[in-house]
């Protein structure tokens, strides 16, 4: 018997008991996966902490914890997430070899390339959150008026806002995923998009007001990427429609 799960080719039948067969395997790989990033982070999570309290200012030192439970239940939680990034690339590849069969063979090779076009702008967000963001954010929200506070972090307040920011960031510079998806679904069209360019960029400003960070300095920090990553997704966007075009053009010059 096969230990990992067979994925259907494009055009082969299977019962709805074989669908569902191949489903419970898939899960189980998740979770075997998921088991195993767990145990890695967790034989990490010393330098997993110093990673994530360095942008910690000297002033304030290590977070406190103030229950008995506390540290345990935050470095569980920490290794949790940890384990989740650390298989998120298992745990796409078996999911796209679940719905792969239900996709054109033709545009089985495209859907790769937007996948790892995806999976590129997930760490590129996560690490302009933890280099750029996360230390604007700390340094500003930890000096706000320093003199009048004894100013002490909480570790699962702490750790929590440090989540927070970088799977913010991790989320939003999927925004060229996001506007190329609609492009190709034809909900919107490069022109509309040039020509309410001022509309677009508004909206994106929008969204980085609401990003972690409540101070202006870091929040102008997370929109300029946004800004870029919003005119770049339109020259994209016009780049894909010419490469489709060409083709076009082409069959209707060849043709009778």
């Amino acid at each position: 018997m096969k230990r990992l799960p067979r994925r259907l080719q494009h055009g082969e039948e299977a019962t709805l008991v074989e669908h569902l067969e191949e489903l419970r395997q898939r899960l189980f790989v998740c979770l075997g996966a998921l088991v195993v990033g767990f145990v890695a982070t967790y034989a990490i999570h010393h330098q997993l902490l110093h990673w994530l309290n360095r942008p910690l200012p000297e002033h304030v030192g290590k977070p406190i914890t103030l229950g008995v439970a506390e540290p345990f239940l935050t470095v569980m939680k920490l290794c949790l997430m940890g384990s989740i990034v650390l298989t998120l690339p298992i745990l796409l590849w078996q999911l796209w070899a679940f719905l792969a069969p239900a996709v054109d063979e033709h545009q089985e090779r495209r859907v790769r390339y937007f996948v790892l076009f995806a999976t590129a702008l997930l760490v590129g967000g996560m690490v302009f959150g933890y280099f750029v963001a996360l230390p604007a954010a700390v340094h500003y929200l930890t000096n706000f008026d320093r003199s009048e506070f004894n100013i002490q972090l909480r570790a699962k307040d702490y750790y929590g806002f440090v989540t927070m920011v970088l799977l913010a960031m991790g989320i939003v510079f999927e925004l060229p995923v996001f506007i190329l998806a609609l492009t190709r679904l034809g909900i919107l069209t490069t022109r509309q998009l040039r020509k309410n360019r001022r509309i677009g960029y508004f909206a994106v400003a929008v969204l980085g007001v609401a990003l972690p960070g409540v101070d202006p300095f870091t929040t102008m920090i997370e929109i300029l990427p946004l800004w870029a990553l919003f005119e770049g997704s339109i020259w994209l966007s016009v780049l894909l429609d010419r490469r489709q075009a060409a083709p076009v053009v082409a069959d209707s010059v060849s043709g009778p």
